[in-house]
């Protein structure tokens, strides 16, 4: 399956950061960003500093802003915010050939409907063969060439291979996994579970809490990606824990940061304006209450995050109301 040239549609840290570690790979890339200024300065400087500070871009690496450029590639990867994924791929569906390879790279639950990513794509670009890209890595990591190991999921395992081959390269190593929907789920739910552990963070309520909040948010993953059909394996995984424990563990995490600043007192739409870029869990969080409920599973971590966010309770009640809970068997 010859996957020579590759699409990064998305401008951003994470787009910017595949398009490098694709270009190491070996393949030719060609890269979409909605920005005229981020397309010229990365053609013209090899740069995106606005996203990357300090970062020189292969020379090769090319950028445009004309999305039916698409065409030309084997295989795209969808980096743009969860919340305009479908937006993104309304406009790059007529210019894709069918059974196009697309590769999910965002990480979150679409914010009005609670559907995941891969359930988006499907629904708008129904031709295509759907893929998802997700684990513990960092954009600024991945592209000054550190070590990374991430989760690609296909359900069509020839072309997941074949996926991993394309993109994966020796600092950049791919697992397969057939489990598309565990993969999405993972990456999803860990940036709500990241808010919270920020929150821990920045009350200063101590390591031993911490490792509580993070422990008891993964069992509400594992709870709601049980009543998915998510499989258990993939869970326990890169894109399932192995993410988890990265964006609860590092303020590199705009999630963790910004349930730090929440911590710190600040209010909602400061966090944010401070944070100066998107913290998926924000728009996530509402979504996951909302399939906990479809699917009746307890998700007291998430839904406290929620309630912060929507302004029904304060960081102190909603910590309270935590601690407040029966005991009860862990399993």
């Amino acid at each position: 399956m010859a996957l020579e040239t590759i699409g990064v549609v998305g401008g951003g840290a994470w787009g910017t950061a595949l398009a490098a570690t694709t270009r190491l790979a070996g393949r030719r890339v060609l890269m979409w960003a909605r920005a005229a200024d981020v397309v010229d300065e990365i053609n013209q400087r090899h740069t995106n500093a606005a996203y990357l500070p300090g970062v020189t871009l292969d020379s090769d690496l090319a950028a445009t802003s004309d999305l039916s450029r698409m065409a030309e590639v084997d295989a795209v990867l969808l980096v743009t915010p969860a919340q305009s994924q479908r937006s993104t791929a309304r406009a790059l569906a007529p210019f894709l050939a069918p059974k196009t390879p697309v590769v999910i790279c965002s990480k979150g639950l679409e914010q009005i409907t609670g559907k995941l990513m891969t359930d988006v794509l499907a629904e708008e670009i129904p031709s295509c063969r759907v893929a998802v890209l997700s684990g513990p890595g960092f954009a600024d990591d991945v592209v000054r060439g550190l070590p990374t190991a991430l989760t690609l999921a296909c359900a069509d395992e020839a072309l997941g291979k074949a996926l991993v081959e394309a993109i994966g390269y020796r600092q950049f190593r791919l697992y397969w996994s057939g489990d598309t929907t565990g993969v999405a789920l993972g990456g999803a739910l860990k940036n709500v579970l990241a808010i919270a552990a920020g929150i821990v963070d920045g009350r200063k309520l101590g390591a031993s809490a911490h490792a509580a909040l993070v422990t008891r948010g993964f069992a509400e993953l594992r709870r709601l990606g049980q009543a998915l059909g998510a499989h258990p394996e993939t869970l326990l995984g890169l894109s399932g824990l192995g993410d988890l424990l990265l964006s609860c563990g590092s303020p590199q995490s705009r999630n963790m940061r910004l349930g730090r600043l929440l911590g710190q007192g600040r209010g909602l739409s400061e966090a944010m304006s401070d944070l100066k870029s998107t913290a998926e869990g924000v728009y996530t969080a509402a979504s996951a209450v909302r399939q906990a409920a479809d699917h009746g599973v307890d998700m007291p971590i998430s839904a406290a995050v929620h309630a912060i966010i929507e302004g029904e309770l304060t960081v102190d009640a909603a910590i309270a109301s935590l601690l407040s809970r029966p005991f009860r068997s862990e399993v």
